[in-house]
């Protein structure tokens, strides 16, 4: 029901804020989607250029929470340092790193033409 609902935002908010506080890239992030929004309603920006600037911001801090979650895990299961786990938790960065150059050209493309 409702309880189980609410108890499922408050988790969910605990999570991010834990992020928050441990996770340096993460707070860089939300301090780059905070400027993002900004602009993005700053200038004239069409609702489609809206749009794609929410998906791409959102994916990156989405891919982040879950490369944190990975590195977790990793750190849970397999507490000393090891080749493979290093490897994985490369992998994950590697994927972050990936939207967040894909969300900078997003962000690159729409807002240049606003600030010439």
């Amino acid at each position: 029901g409702m309880k189980k609902f609410t108890n499922g935002f408050k988790a969910a908010f605990h999570g991010i804020g834990e992020t928050l506080k441990q996770e340096r890239n993460f707070k860089f992030m939300i301090a780059i989607a905070a400027g993002v929004i900004f602009l993005m309603f700053y200038l004239p920006t069409t609702k489609d250029e809206k749009v794609a600037l929410l998906i791409a911001t959102f994916s990156v801090l989405t891919l982040e929470l879950m490369n944190s979650t990975v590195e977790r895990i990793m750190n849970f299961i397999h507490p000393e340092p090891d080749e493979r786990i290093k490897a994985i938790k490369d992998l994950t960065a590697g994927i972050v790193l990936v939207a967040s150059i894909g969300a900078a050209a997003i962000g690159f493309i729409i807002f240049w033409p606003y600030l010439k």
